[in-house]
């Protein structure tokens, strides 16, 4: 998210409007004293993939399958509630893009008649390093 933009935008014509994010406020665990006691800073965004009507039906299924139906973000990182919406909504816009990046299928190779060769070699000189350590028993 780029500045004050209202759209979460995530790929090429793919934007969220910024109103379809529901919000929860609390205050953030841990150590903190008075203050952290009765500010509600920790920023809780929820975004229903499912429901939303500003993504085309293709990359929703995509998204739903990658993320699930409800995708939560939970952030007390800052002091300000307002960083912590701001960093809340850059975490969904980067989940967003990752679950589009379509990933390569890895094809399995053998190993090279070289690689093979060597890894015997280094064995092959591991074990007899082995052997000459080896304390000779005479009868």
């Amino acid at each position: 998210m780029t500045g004050n933009s209202q759209f979460l935008s995530f790929g090429s014509k793919c934007r969220i409007p910024v109103s379809e994010i529901s919000w929860k406020f609390g205050p953030t665990g841990g150590p903190g004293g008075q203050h952290a006691n009765r500010v509600n800073t920790r920023v809780e965004a929820t975004l229903d993939l499912a429901s939303t009507q500003s993504v085309e039906e293709d990359i929703k299924k995509i998204l739903v399958t990658k993320l699930g139906s409800v995708m939560k973000v939970t952030v007390d990182q800052h002091r300000s509630q307002f960083r912590n919406r701001e960093l809340a909504l850059t975490r969904i816009e980067s989940q967003l893009q990752k679950a589009l990046i379509k990933e390569t299928p890895r094809r399995p190779t053998k190993p090279k008649r070289s690689s093979i060769e060597r890894r015997l070699k280094n064995k092959r000189k591991q074990s007899e390093r082995k052997a000459n350590r080896r304390r000779v028993w005479d009868d």
